[in-house]
């Protein structure tokens, strides 16, 4: 039983998301910023601090962050202040990587919403037996890919 004012595995388990396998392969990992606390009888006894932690590597893991840069965050982390400049190049790092991401992502967005305005004039029109052909022809008679 964890005493007042901690959480039990489980319990972040169900606050989280996260699986018992996960969450003790983060602390195997040394994912947390700190000890996780034990009960006398040496079961797992989390604080609040420990899941708003996992809240933030659920974001970063989320946004594709690898676990060896939240593993060195936290080390950071855990050495204190002092190094907070280098915190702030791994998070900028992978600002820059998530823009980049999210770039790539709009474009792929951009062509496939224009795909779908086009299905769905040609469905409206009647027009869309030739959307699924690999070749279309143009009134000219010239082909050109399908849509």
């Amino acid at each position: 039983m964890t005493t007042p004012g901690t959480l039990s595995i489980g319990e972040i388990a169900a606050r989280t998301g996260l699986s018992v396998h996960t969450l003790r392969l983060y602390e195997r990992e040394g994912l947390f910023t700190g000890d996780v606390g034990r009960t006398a009888s040496g079961q797992r006894a989390y604080t609040q601090s420990d899941l708003d932690w996992l809240g933030t590597c659920c974001k970063f893991r989320a946004s594709g962050m690898p676990l060896m840069t939240i593993r060195r965050f936290a080390v950071l982390v855990r050495e204190g202040p002092g190094n907070e400049p280098e915190r702030l190049e791994l998070l900028r790092e992978h600002e820059r990587l998530i823009r980049g991401h999210m770039a790539d992502l709009e474009g792929c967005l951009a062509l496939i919403s224009a795909k779908v305005s086009s299905y769905e004039e040609h469905l409206a029109a009647g027009t869309a037996t030739d959307l699924w052909s690999p070749t279309t022809r143009t009134a000219d008679g010239a082909t050109r890919p399908g849509r």
